[in-house]
C-alpha cells in the first residue's frame, strides 16, 4: 500500500496573556519534541515551520490584513507527514508533543493526489 501525505495545522485559542513556560519547561519541552521526531522520522516530511500571527486575506474583491482579530483560533504553524491512512497519521499526531499545550488542536487533511 502506497504512502499517502497529510497536512497537519496547529490551532490554538488566544491565551489572554498569561506567562510562558520556564526555562526548565522549554528543556522539557525541547526534549519530547526530539524524542518525537526521532521516533517519527520516517513520517516526518516536513516539520514545517511556526506561522507569523500577521497575514493577508485575498478574495476576488480585494485584499485585506488578516487574520482578523474576532478569530477565536489561530493557525499557529503546519507540518507534512506520510502514513498509509489517516489512523497512521493520527497515530504520529497524537504523539506530538504540541498536542498537550493548553488550548491546542491539530487538524489532519489528506492531501489530494500527494501519494508518495
Amino acid at each position: 500500500m502506497s504512502k499517502r501525505k497529510y497536512l497537519v495545522l496547529f490551532r490554538n485559542q488566544p491565551t489572554g496573556g498569561q506567562p510562558g513556560p520556564s526555562p526548565e519547561q522549554m528543556q522539557q519541552m525541547f526534549a519530547a519534541y526530539n524524542t518525537w521526531k526521532e521516533k517519527f522520522k520516517e513520517d516526518i516530511l516536513d516539520m514545517g515551520d511556526k506561522l507569523n500571527s500577521e497575514g493577508r486575506v485575498v478574495t476576488a474583491s480585494g485584499v485585506a490584513d488578516g487574520p482578523f482579530v474576532e478569530a477565536k483560533e489561530v493557525v499557529g504553524g503546519y507540518m507534512i507527514v506520510s502514513a498509509e491512512n489517516y489512523d497512521g497519521a493520527v497515530k504520529v499526531v497524537r504523539a506530538c508533543p504540541a498536542v498537550h499545550a493548553p488550548g491546542a488542536s491539530l487538524e489532519i487533511r489528506e492531501m489530494t493526489g500527494a501519494r508518495m
